[in-house]
């Protein structure tokens, strides 16, 4: 009997013990900030306080108040995003529920009160799982692994959160600098219809001629329209990342440019053998792995035994003049007999399991470096092709426009010629503009990939796009 309550003991204390683990989703938090330290700067929080919540509130307004730059685009969403806020909860939840895995379960007090003629009889049990002692060990080291598993998915989602707030930006500005260029387009072209109708009312222009100047000006009404469909819902779009109210929507302001390209552009040694196996996408793939072969014992037992053990204290009492009263000690032990189900199916869905994140892993491995080289080749080529507009394409149609000022104002050419080249200018910088937001959109992209969240690949116009916009009128 001895040994039963020294089990009963051991017990208790491995119930005590296991009670004192718990999730420290703070240092979770702080973890999450230095491994993505790029993409949050350490602003990463939870706010479960009043305080914690006032200063976001008076940080969201502080950065309201100026043009909001990328990196204050980034912040903002971190400190004022609601989706933010549920996430890190979500991943508070999952870290929990990981951690459950490695306590006991509560034992069960059962009370017991009978009388039969003269006697009483009362009953006491405490019983709980032997199993689940016994397996404890390896249930906390399971537990430890989803944990980890947790918390390599938390960074996982702040990196994708943050590379959606930033290609958000990218696009709002973009979008933002197109449309003023698609209004002088516009205007040039109505400038241009209304000349021609003037010139054939007074004999010097043909039908065709009119109906060709008014064909432009219609073109360039209805990509002035997209342009300004494309700036309203990149910036609403920009304004869900961020997570605003309609008050602080009203209050964003946006630089009125996308930044200059870097002096240099990023070099290909980011593709490093090292790097992938830093990728948290590689992390995720061999901790579901290790988890797997560590389920797969546990689960086996499982499947094939359980066993229940109680400790009894019955007494009875007597109901006569002496009074008498008796004590009975003892257990009970209860074993699921493995006869209807061997658990032949449990464990061929454990080898499956097993087999599958073995190949999940081997895939996730093979194709990181892939993605990593796709990511780096859209970032160079957008690179390369921003920096020829840039050095190249722009000045040449510069230095173009003034030659035919020059001409225009020797009558060399005509008032359509000069306005004709004004809109094939203005259509340069604005292929010149769009190409600044592939490469930050790259960038962004690349960014992602490096630390191993692959992001959108960034489609690139083809030479015969690029041709098709810098074509005459």
């Amino acid at each position: 009997m001895s040994r039963v309550f020294r089990l009963g003991t051991a017990a208790a204390a491995a119930l005590l013990f296991t009670a004192c683990a718990s999730v420290d989703f703070d240092q979770a938090v702080r973890d999450t900030n230095d491994s993505t330290g790029t993409f949050t700067n350490g602003k990463l929080e939870l706010s479960r306080s009043s305080e914690q919540q006032q200063a976001r509130s008076e940080l969201s307004s502080e950065l309201l108040a100026k043009p909001l730059s990328q990196d204050d685009a980034v912040q903002l969403a971190l400190a004022n995003s609601p989706a933010v806020q549920a996430l890190l909860a979500q991943s508070w939840s999952d870290q929990a529920s990981a951690n459950q895995l490695g306590r006991i379960a509560n034992p069960v007090f059962t009370f017991e009160r009978v009388r039969s003629g003269n006697e009483l009889d009362i009953g006491r049990m405490l019983s709980f799982g032997l199993l689940d002692l016994l397996t404890l060990p390896q249930r906390q080291v399971i537990s430890r692994g989803q944990l980890a598993q947790a918390r390599i998915q938390l960074s996982a989602s702040v990196v994708d959160q943050v590379t959606q707030v930033r290609q958000s930006w990218v696009r709002a500005v973009g979008a933002q600098q197109s449309l003023q260029y698609a209004r002088q387009v516009a205007a040039a072209a109505q400038a241009s219809a209304e000349l021609a109708r003037r010139m054939q009312q007074v004999g010097n222009f043909t039908k065709l001629q009119r109906a060709r100047q008014q064909a432009f000006y219609a073109d360039s009404t209805a990509q002035l329209a997209s342009a300004q469909h494309a700036g309203t819902a990149t910036r609403e779009e920009l304004i869900r990342q961020l997570g605003l109210t309609d008050a602080q929507a009203a209050e964003l302001k946006l630089p009125e440019r996308l930044p200059d390209l870097p002096k240099e552009p990023r070099q290909a040694r980011v593709i490093t053998s090292s790097a992938m196996q830093q990728r948290l996408d590689v992390q995720m793939a061999r901790s579901q792995l290790d988890l797997a072969g560590k389920s797969q014992g546990l689960s086996l037992l499982n499947s094939l035994v359980d066993v229940e053990l109680g400790i009894i204290r019955n007494t009875t009492f007597e109901n006569n003049a002496q009074g008498h009263r008796t004590t009975a000690r003892g257990y009970e032990l209860g074993i699921r007999l493995p006869i209807f189900d061997w658990g032949s199916a449990q464990r061929g869905s454990m080898n499956a399991q097993s087999l599958a994140a073995a190949n999940r892993y081997e895939s996730t491995v093979r194709s990181a470096s892939s993605q990593l080289r796709e990511s780096y080749s859209a970032y160079r080529t957008a690179h390369d092709v921003a920096r020829h507009y840039r050095d190249e394409i722009v000045p040449l149609r510069k230095t173009m426009s003034e030659e035919n000022l020059l001409r225009y104002n020797g009558m060399l050419i005509g008032v359509f010629e000069l306005l004709a080249d004004t809109r094939d200018q203005i259509t340069s910088v604005m292929t010149a503009i769009n190409s600044y937001q592939q490469f930050w959109l790259a960038d962004a992209a690349l960014s992602a990939s490096v630390i191993g969240k692959p992001g959108a690949v960034v489609s690139l116009p083809t030479a015969a796009a690029a041709g098709a916009t810098d074509a005459p009128h």
